[in-house]
């Protein structure tokens, strides 16, 4: 195990926050200098932190602690009805996994997400620097999931293979394919990779009770969260 105590860290100064109006946030990233692996990033996954390109970062505000870090305990989850129901809609598409890479057709993909469903947030308008730096990072735990319909591509997750279980980086899909409910589909698919390569946990980032785009994280029960220092079931 790492000693966490030797690592360093530094706080940004603080800014507005990204998913609550009127509220200004703290970030709090691992130095930039100290080598990323898998056992180091596993190890700081277990205190809530994710991965944003080359760093690793968790909130670290102040006056707020709305930002809960999030999990999927694999083999206790059970799929609803219409869980069931959004994998057997998608059973006619592909998945197969790629080393992130640039090329048109995944920029014009997540272009189009960004400007259909996060044109209020600070991520509009896209660029391929912001895609690149954000996404597409040449680290070995890091991979693309590409969902195709008939060789076209439709969606793709961004997913970190850690020995402790799959990070859902960040997921982007076809916002004209409102009917599969992809995104959810995404988590879904994710939930059964963790199951087929023998791992514990989908990790989902941070869920803000007060944040309707974080809602669709409760729909996946049981949700452990990361409160007062410890992993606990969400009720």
């Amino acid at each position: 195990m790492t000693e966490l105590a030797r690592l360093k860290f530094y706080a940004t100064q603080p800014h507005p926050c990204s998913y609550l109006p009127r509220e200004t946030a703290t970030t709090l990233f691992l130095d930039p200098a100290q080598p990323m692996n898998s056992l180091l990033y596993a190890e700081l996954s277990e205190l809530g932190f994710r991965r944003s390109g080359d760093h690793l970062y968790r909130p670290h505000c102040q006056t707020c602690q709305a930002c809960i870090p999030a999990r999927i305990p694999v083999e206790l989850f059970r799929p609803t009805r219409t869980q069931q129901k959004i994998v057997r809609r998608n059973n006619d598409l592909t998945v197969t996994r790629q080393r992130p890479h640039v090329c048109a057709e995944y920029y014009d993909l997540y272009a189009r997400y960004i400007c259909a469903r996060h044109a209020d947030g600070d991520m509009y308008p896209p660029s391929e620097d912001q895609f690149e730096s954000f996404l597409v990072r040449d680290l070995p735990f890091a991979w693309f999931y590409e969902f195709r319909l008939a060789g076209r591509l439709v969606a793709l997750a961004v997913c970190d293979v850690l020995p402790n279980g799959l990070s859902a980086v960040y997921t982007f899909f076809d916002p004209e394919q409102d009917k599969r409910s992809l995104g959810r589909f995404a988590v879904l698919w994710q939930i059964a990779e963790c199951r087929r390569l023998g791992l514990p946990a989908l990790y989902l980032g941070y869920w803000i009770k007060n944040c309707r785009k974080m809602s669709y994280k409760r729909e996946y029960r049981p949700l452990e969260v990361y409160v007062q220092q410890r992993w606990t079931l969400l009720t």
